[in-house]
């Protein structure tokens, strides 16, 4: 039998638990909600002329190359209107990765690994490796990602 201090204890404990629930709740609504909003930008102008003509040629072509860097160039327009509307992307914002939101980089390891898929020779820690360079990750972020990569077995 339980003393009335052992269920009071219980009882804050499973309040505890159930907001620690609702709040993981939270989390997961506003990440069906950008799941079903992610890059919708990219089916109007002046993104979807760029993305149909480089996407194919993107995918052909090893991420970071040399060759990829002179498309990610010759889209440069398109790809500004792209990141002004999308916050996944470190280049929304004033400081990069630095003022994104958890959930922005949820979004963003997302859009890395499917982007990896797209190329003949991707690899999402190559990406991460990249985009470290690319962004200034900290290496506690690198190894976040990387550890994450690991956890859903896409390596």
């Amino acid at each position: 039998m339980l003393t009335l201090e052992q269920k009071a204890t219980n009882y804050d404990t499973m309040r505890h638990i159930e907001r620690v629930r609702n709040l993981i709740g939270e989390f997961v609504s506003d990440l069906l909600r950008r799941a079903a909003a992610h890059d919708q930008s990219k089916l109007e102008s002046p993104e979807v002329e760029a993305f149909t003509e480089y996407t194919p040629k993107l995918a052909a072509c090893t991420y970071g190359s040399p060759e990829y860097e002179s498309f990610r160039t010759a889209m440069k327009p398109a790809l500004d209107h792209h990141y002004a509307r999308n916050p996944h992307h470190p280049e929304f914002h004033k400081h990069g990765v630095d003022d994104m939101t958890l959930l922005d980089v949820l979004e963003m390891f997302a859009d890395w690994k499917a982007a990896s898929e797209r190329h003949y020779d991707g690899n999402i820690l190559k990406s991460i490796e990249k985009n470290a360079d690319r962004f200034g990750l900290s290496p506690q972020i690198v190894r976040i990602l990387e550890n994450t990569a690991k956890a859903m077995g896409y390596l």
